[in-house]
C-alpha cells in the first residue's frame, strides 16, 4: 500500500471515529436527542412575559434526565401564541383562558376552531371598572355613550368584556346601548382618566394592580359594581369567569386600594394559563407538567404567580380541555377532577401576592 493510500485510509478512519457519536445519537430513540421547546409569552409590561420566562428558566434548570432546551419568546400575546401553536412554530404558550375558550370553538372573531389544550391553570385575572367619583357613573349600565379604556389594541379583551358588558345592557356595536372603546395600556389609562379624556377604565390583573393603586393615589376613585344577579349568571354560563372578591384590607391590615372601605365583589375574567397544541406529544407534556409541579416553589421565587400552581388551582377547568399528558400527571398525584365537578380555585393564594398582570 502506497503512502498516499495509507494516509487516505487513516484520515477516513479518523473521520468515522469523530462522527460516530453523532451517528449513534441520530439512530437512538427520541429521549436521547435534544428536544427544543419554544414558549410564547407576550410583550414587556404584562405578566405573561415574566411568568413565561420563569417557567422556561425552571424547566431548563431542573430538567433532570429530560434532554430538552426551553426558550421563551416574546410575542404579541394570546392570539399570536395560539396561531403559532397551531402552525407548530412554538410548542408551549401563555394565554388568557377566555381568549383560548373562543379559539377552541372558532368563535368571536376566530376564523376556525384551534385545537388548543391546557397544561396548567395559573393566576386569576381580577377585573373591574374604575371611574372618578364625580363622573356620575354608578353602574356598568351607565357606561353607555361613555368613553371607556378596554386595554391595548389587538389584545382580544373584547372576548371576555363583550359578554360581560352585553349582560349589563352595554354593547360594542353602534347602537343606543353602545359605549366608545378606547385602546390603551392600564398605565396610560390613569392619565386619561385624570385628563378627562375617558370616563372609565377596565383593569384586570393580580391584586393589588399598580395602575389601580396609582389611580386611587392621584384621584378619588369609584369602583363600579357588578349587578349581582348578572355576575352569577355570567359565572354559571361561561367557564372562564370565576368568583372573586377584592378584600378592602391586605393580610397585613393595610388598605388594598385607597378609598375602598368594603370588600369589593368582582370576577376572575379569564385566568392566565399555559397551553399547548392537542397534537403535541403526550409524554413530553406529561414530563413538562411534572417538572413544573415539582419545582413550583422555584417559579414562585421568580414570579409570585407561581403560587397558583397548587392542588386547588393547577388542574382547574376554565373552558379549554386539558392535554392528555397533563391529565395523566394530575391523575397520578390525585388532583384531577373532571370538568363540571367542584373545581373552584384557591383564590386566597394568588391575588394579593404578586405584581400586576395585565391580560396579554
Amino acid at each position: 500500500m502506497s503512502w498516499h493510500t495509507r494516509a487516505w485510509a487513516t484520515g477516513f478512519v479518523l473521520v468515522i471515529i469523530a462522527i460516530l457519536p453523532w451517528l449513534v445519537g441520530c439512530g437512538g430513540d427520541s429521549s436521547e436527542r435534544r428536544q427544543f421547546v419554544t414558549l410564547g409569552t407576550a410583550p414587556v409590561g404584562g405578566a405573561f412575559r415574566p411568568v413565561g420566562d420563569a417557567i422556561a428558566s425552571v424547566l431548563n434548570e431542573f430538567r433532570g434526565d429530560n434532554n430538552w432546551r426551553v426558550q421563551s419568546k416574546g410575542t404579541k400575546g394570546s392570539q399570536q401564541n395560539i396561531r403559532e401553536l397551531d402552525s407548530g412554530d412554538i410548542q408551549l404558550a401563555m394565554s388568557n383562558s377566555a381568549i383560548t375558550y373562543y379559539a377552541v370553538r372558532g368563535e368571536s372573531g376566530w376564523e376556525k376552531p384551534y385545537e388548543m389544550r391546557t397544561v396548567v391553570t395559573l393566576a386569576p385575572n381580577v377585573g373591574l371598572f374604575i371611574t372618578k367619583r364625580d363622573a356620575g357613573i354608578q353602574t356598568i349600565g351607565d357606561l353607555k355613550n361613555k368613553r371607556v379604556v378596554v386595554g391595548p389594541s389587538g389584545a382580544g379583551f373584547e372576548m371576555f368584556l363583550g359578554p360581560l358588558m352585553t349582560a349589563h345592557g352595554v354593547t360594542y356595536s353602534d347602537s343606543e346601548q353602545a359605549f366608545t372603546p378606547v385602546n390603551a395600556a392600564y398605565s396610560d389609562a390613569v392619565s386619561l382618566l385624570g385628563d378627562g379624556a375617558v370616563d372609565a377604565a377596565f383593569m384586570g390583573g393580580a391584586i393589588p394592580t399598580p395602575a389601580v393603586t396609582q389611580a386611587c393615589t392621584t384621584h378619588d376613585i369609584f369602583f363600579v359594581p357588578y349587578e349581582e344577579a348578572i355576575r352569577k349568571q355570567l359565572i354559571a354560563e361561561y367557564p372562564f369567569y370565576e368568583e372573586m372578591t377584592i378584600p378592602a384590607k391586605t393580610r397585613d391590615g393595610k388598605e388594598t386600594y385607597r378609598g375602598m372601605t368594603e370588600d369589593f365583589v368582582a370576577m376572575d375574567v379569564g385566568s392566565m394559563h399555559l397551553i399547548t397544541s392537542a397534537a403535541q406529544d403526550e409524554d413530553l407534556i406529561y414530563r413538562i407538567t411534572k417538572t413544573i409541579w415539582e419545582n413550583r416553589a422555584e417559579i414562585v421565587k421568580q414570579h409570585r404567580a407561581g403560587l397558583s400552581i397548587n392542588e386547588q388551582n393547577a388542574a382547574r377547568f376554565t373552558g379549554t380541555p386539558f392535554h392528555p399528558g397533563a391529565i395523566r400527571f394530575y391523575q397520578e398525584i390525585g388532583i384531577w377532577q373532571e370538568p363540571g365537578s367542584d373545581t373552584a380555585a384557591n383564590l386566597d393564594a394568588a391575588p394579593g401576592d404578586g405584581p400586576a398582570s395585565e391580560v396579554d
